[in-house]
């Protein structure tokens, strides 16, 4: 036995969600445009290069500058991977197949920073793993400072989605 409730409301009434015309779309999409990926990428190449100078700088030694630029490379390499990936023609030729490229490219992302990790600890004597750490989490905190940066540049304005103009 099924209970179902009657409806009491229709979904018009009940609902507060109204649709944009298509030139509040427009001026929502104008206002915040998407971020690049290769932004992001970019800006964690120009980070991992100054932690690894900045290990340099202040152990003096540089294997430990070596590690920092491992660690880097670890966020690098796949991040650079995941967005052509991501960012391929195929990407968004459905919105299945453009789930399931994310997926697959998350996956293929975590096994690179892993072989990445691994090959360095091969490749570089005496590793100094405090130092790979340290330019892992220094070049990913990249992200965050994309999103805090693309967050304040563009503000969502309520008056343009209601229909006015600023």
């Amino acid at each position: 036995m099924s209970i179902i409730a009657p409806a009491t409301e229709t979904e018009d009434e009940s609902s507060d969600f109204v649709p944009l015309t298509a030139a509040q779309a427009q001026a929502l999409r104008a206002q915040n445009p998407s971020i690049s990926p290769w932004w992001v990428v970019a800006g964690q190449v120009l980070v991992g290069v100054l932690v690894a100078l900045a290990a340099w700088g202040v152990s003096g030694n540089r294997t430990v500058a070596l590690s920092a630029a491992c660690g880097a490379l670890a966020v690098v390499i796949p991040a650079a991977l995941f967005a052509r990936g991501v960012a391929g023609q195929f990407a968004s030729a459905n919105p299945g197949s453009a789930v399931l490229g994310f997926f697959v490219w998350e996956f293929v992302k975590i096994v690179v920073t892993v072989g990445v990790m691994f090959t360095s600890h091969r490749l570089v004597k005496d590793l100094s793993w405090p130092a790979m750490l340290v330019g892992l989490v220094v070049t990913m905190k990249v992200y965050w400072v994309a999103l805090a940066v693309k967050r304040k540049s563009h503000p969502v304005q309520n008056e343009t989605l209601n229909g006015k103009s600023n």
